[in-house]
């Protein structure tokens, strides 16, 4: 199917689903393409404190259904597809899924996020949420008392146990180096916190525990010995990969991968606007997430009046 729209939103997380509500209270038909995985990063989360309105803690999953729902209530068609490829160098813009079906657009956002790099174990996997988190400012709160880990070597995965210290009785940082990667004061910092313990030179091989986290095993990269770190939570820590790989050549990107916009969304392409993790390296959040996809929809409103 061949779609005529003018406005194209690309993603379906708080950012996209944010966007898609104010384009359509704007009057503008927006088109989403949300990908066969409808809802983001917030779908491998189970509750969520820390998002403005809800008293109690609302499950992920619950928090981006109703985003979707608001959105079928103002009429947006959301398409269960990936985006595999976009034209920006003609007007409209031109998208085309995985599926074959195409979209001409006189505007774009995207909002395709960021995906957290996890170690790849099967048992990581089955007790994501569930004693497993790739995002201390999200489920920190939630470990109050409780001996962790983290694993990592960079400036994100010290941020990220030090912040942890003030709810866990004690954070464990897990390096397969013998030396930290962050940056000086970063390391010192962490060294002079007594809630820190380091586990150098090793690797997690396997998360414990059926329904909840009991432990780690960790292998020392130098000696192969096996052992086991009793802890009831695990922090991954090793960085994030935003989604933006059709979009090389077709917009800037910083050298992660990130998209280069500035503080009013706007992209290196004109009528192209970009919201949420895949711009935000730093404080990926929920609201700030939604916030941009505010701001984008609104840029977006902007740009066509201005264009006819």
């Amino acid at each position: 199917m061949a779609y005529s729209k003018k406005v194209v939103i690309i993603g379906s997380g708080p950012a996209a689903y944010t966007a898609a509500i104010y384009a359509a209270r704007a009057n503008l038909d927006p088109l989403v393409f949300g990908g066969v995985a409808l809802g983001g990063q917030l779908m491998i989360t189970s509750d969520v404190e820390n998002y403005p309105g809800f008293a109690e803690p609302i499950p992920g999953p619950e928090l981006m259904e109703r985003m979707r729902a608001q959105c079928g209530r103002l009429g947006v068609l959301i398409v269960p597809e990936y985006v595999s490829r976009v034209d920006l160098s003609r007007r409209p813009f031109f998208v085309e899924t995985t599926e074959g079906n195409t979209a001409s657009a006189a505007a774009l956002i995207v909002a395709t996020g960021a995906k957290a790099k996890l170690l790849g174990l099967e048992s990581e996997s089955r007790l994501m949420g569930h004693g497993v988190s790739a995002c201390a400012t999200c489920d920190g709160f939630f470990f109050k008392g409780k001996e962790i880990g983290v694993v990592g070597g960079g400036d994100t995965a010290v941020e990220e146990a030090t912040f942890l210290t003030r709810f866990a009785s004690k954070v464990t940082l897990i390096h397969r180096r013998e030396a930290l990667r962050a940056s000086a004061v970063m390391v010192e910092r962490a060294k002079k916190n007594p809630g820190i313990a380091f586990a150098w030179n090793s690797v997690v091989t396997e998360v414990l525990g059926e329904d909840s986290v009991t432990g780690l095993r960790l292998r020392d990269v130098n000696t192969n010995a096996i052992r086991e770190l009793a802890v009831q939570g695990l922090f991954v820590a090793i960085g994030h990969s935003p989604t933006t790989g059709f979009l090389t050549g077709q917009l800037t990107l910083d050298a992660n991968g990130y998209i280069a916009a500035d503080a009013r969304t706007r992209t290196s392409v004109e009528g192209v606007f970009a919201a949420g993790d895949v711009v935000d390296s730093r404080y990926r959040q929920a609201v700030t997430a939604a916030g941009m996809g505010c701001m984008a929809a609104l840029e977006a409103e902007r740009y066509l009046a201005g264009h006819g």
